[in-house]
């Protein structure tokens, strides 16, 4: 059977002209015979399917390649009965159309085969076109409107309604609570977030952020200083409804597993290879986040530099961020000065898909300003007395292979040696610790939905010099539920309870507790 692939008629006949030529284009006695044998062969069923059943062709010919190509790819190629091709002899016109007779009969039935299967399928064939005749539309249409060819923007909005309660025997501090941060608010953050990339390694990140979260105890506001303030908390150092410049940094690598990092305002935790944490860091108090060591995870913010090394599953990271980097005057701020508001970290981590574990050190100067302490431990480190704090956390996580009823497991401990540039009196902090353990169950009564829960201490004094005993302990506790709406909106209740929020700061003999509820709404576009 003679096969015609898709191919032109006019490139089968150009083949086909390599191979009879030269023609007798004379007029030359005509073999009758001849050409019955052969236009007879050429329509019989039994064609050439091989060059090499032609024994008289062989590989040296000049038209080898072209009969080669006439036999395997178009299949109307015939020889004569003794299996022999001749190629060297003349060939009269008769016997040329003969066997151009022969092809053209099988180009006209396929044309006729896929004529039928038009037919056949002509709705379809119609369907398709107007999709891709809609696809191109829409390509020209996100070509014309594009917004960059190097950049990548990401969006997240988020609402927050929620409220404040204060309970306890110290009746003067639970109304002065109430009466200043103890209404119900409605706050919001949006943050719109452009990745660019110049040679699709590297990342120049530049976030723009709004929220008005600061006067309310979400955002710090209040006795309690920032135990209550909310991971998704923000407000510009301008005021509230203000778009500022959250992030600005470029990272790239380097070579040898090797990344760089710098930038004029890039955050402590931008500049780590590995954070080894399972627990969400977008769910209700910041600091439950901080891998159970907000001093050691204390995410200043500012101008910094730092360089990250990984290899099978280690990494090790370096990095240095001045929050007052940006300023000329030396006594106000600066880079590696004594009012630099720094922090210097290393950390070593080893981590796989299902657990993390991580050891870090922080050198934080006096200034810093610290996501989870208590107003006690605060003072210290945000106040005037130049210090420095050697901040140490150990902090892991497992998760399960699948969602189920075991959920992950979250966990970390920092201890903190505060030292003082002045000599100070009897009761000033030198040892303070933190921890905190969070768990969360995926997939919870439907398919990306997510419960938690963390429980945990904020940073809090545990040794005072000249050996007085601290009382500055409290605990810190969280419940959510995330209800993911769509793949752009989720939906999370939450309550928080802080036992003791004051810490050394409560009344003699007194208790002061905080309670927070909250529903919180996240739209990503």
């Amino acid at each position: 059977m003679i096969r015609i692939p898709s191919r032109t008629p006019a490139h089968a006949l150009l083949t086909l002209s390599a191979v009879l030529t030269p023609l007798a284009t004379g007029a030359t006695e005509l073999n009758l015979d001849g050409v019955k044998r052969y236009s007879g062969f050429a329509a019989s069923e039994e064609q050439v399917t091989s060059i090499t059943q032609f024994s008289d062709v062989q590989p040296t010919d000049w038209a080898y390649q072209a009969l080669s190509n006439l036999i395997e790819r178009y299949g109307c190629v015939a020889g004569y009965p003794n299996g022999t091709f001749k190629g060297r002899q003349a060939l009269t016109r008769y016997e040329a159309a003969a066997l151009l007779n022969a092809c053209l009969d099988r180009i006209t039935e396929v044309t006729d085969e896929l004529k039928r299967l038009m037919k056949e399928f002509e709705k379809e064939l119609a369907v398709l076109k107007g999709r891709v005749d809609g696809l191109e539309a829409k390509v020209g249409e996100l070509e014309a409107t594009r917004f960059s060819t190097t950049t990548k923007l990401n969006g997240q909005a988020t609402f927050v309604l929620g409220a404040n309660g204060f309970g306890g025997s110290a009746r003067s501090a639970v109304e002065a609570a109430r009466q200043e941060v103890g209404a119900t608010t409605f706050n919001y953050d949006v943050q719109l977030s452009f990745d660019t990339s110049f040679s699709g390694k590297d990342l120049l990140r530049t976030v723009l952020r709004a929220g008005n979260f600061g006067s309310t105890a979400f955002g710090g506001a209040g006795p309690t200083g920032n135990l209550s303030t909310l991971e998704i908390a923000f407000q510009e150092a301008s005021g509230a409804d203000s778009v500022g410049i959250d992030k600005l940094f470029y990272q790239t690598p380097i070579g040898g597993g090797f990344t760089a990092t710098i930038g004029g305002r890039v955050g402590q935790e931008d500049m780590l290879a590995l954070w080894p944490s399972a627990y969400p860091d977008d769910t209700v108090l910041n600091l439950l986040t901080l891998n159970g060591a907000p001093a050691a995870y204390n995410k200043n913010l500012g101008p910094g530099a730092g360089l990250w090394w990984q290899s099978n599953g280690w990494a090790i990271s370096a990095s240095y961020v001045a929050a007052t980097g940006n300023l000329g005057n030396p006594s106000t701020g600066g880079i590696g000065n004594g009012n630099s508001q720094g922090t210097g970290t290393v950390q070593l981590g080893y981590g796989t898909e299902r657990w993390t574990l991580a050891a870090i050190y922080s050198a934080v100067q006096s200034g810093v300003a610290l996501p989870g302490a208590t107003p006690f431990t605060t003072a210290v480190f945000e106040g005037d007395s130049p210090s420095r704090t050697d901040a140490f956390g150990l902090s892991g996580s497992w998760q399960p292979a699948s969602a189920g009823w075991i959920p992950s497991i979250s966990a970390g401990w920092g201890i903190n040696s505060t030292r003082y540039a002045k000599s100070q009196e009897a009761g000033s902090l030198t040892t303070s610790q933190s921890w905190m353990v969070g768990l969360q169950w995926s997939d919870v009564l439907a398919k990306g939905n997510a419960l938690g829960l963390a429980i945990g201490q904020p940073i809090f004094a545990t040794a005072l010099s000249g050996g007085e005993t601290p009382r500055d302990g409290g605990v810190a506790l969280e419940a959510w539920y995330k209800w993911q709406v769509s793949d752009q909106i989720a939906i999370t209740p939450a309550i928080f309870y802080l036992s003791r929020p004051l810490g050394q700061d409560t009344p003699a003999g007194e208790s002061f507790n905080q309670l927070g509820g909250l529903v919180k709404t996240t739209f990503r576009f």
